[in-house]
């Protein structure tokens, strides 16, 4: 299992627009193969901050999921809401209690 964590800073007024960009393509993320969970998050301060939280089988699924037409079609929209670049990691799982 690999969790994929991409943390997101939006223009303060197009928080609304993700929100409901996001609830748009939350199910079709979720049903891609080998996404096991998905998450959003948002930080308390600055509320412009959100993250995404994934779990998926394996990195093959990660990156199939990646090169979809959802990510192609998501994606772009998603970034011109942005304040500043995304950050991403895909990390392992070391313990899980």
């Amino acid at each position: 299992m690999v969790k994929r964590i991409v943390k997101m800073t939006f223009q303060e007024d197009q928080c609304d627009a993700f929100l409901a960009l996001f609830d748009e393509y939350k199910h079709q993320i979720r049903k891609s193969p080998g996404c096991v969970s998905l998450k959003l998050l948002r930080a308390h301060h600055p509320s412009n901050v959100f993250f995404t939280y994934s779990t998926w089988e394996d990195p093959a699924n990660l990156e199939d999921y990646r090169q979809s037409t959802v990510f192609s079609e998501v994606w772009p929209r998603t970034k011109a809401l942005f304040a500043t670049p995304a950050e991403a990691w895909t990390t392992d799982v070391l313990h899980d209690l």
